[in-house]
């Protein structure tokens, strides 16, 4: 694996949205009755993600400076 792979702001955008949705999701999961209105906002923070992360590389986001 190269030296600076995934070390990018626009990997580490995407992953920290991913991680957020993840966080909103369980937190729905948590509560009792389940949060269906929260779970579906986790989920689709998650989605959003990936195409974050194109934008954010086609915009140049996605180049690590050494």
């Amino acid at each position: 694996m190269a030296g600076g792979h995934g070390n990018t702001p626009a990997a580490w955008t995407a992953v920290g949205v991913a991680m957020l949705g993840f966080v909103i999701g369980s937190i729905a999961l948590l509560q009792v009755p389940t949060q269906m209105t929260l779970l579906w906002i986790g989920i689709i923070v998650a989605v959003v993600a990936f195409p974050l992360f194109l934008v954010l590389s086609r915009l140049g986001f996605n180049t690590s400076d050494h």
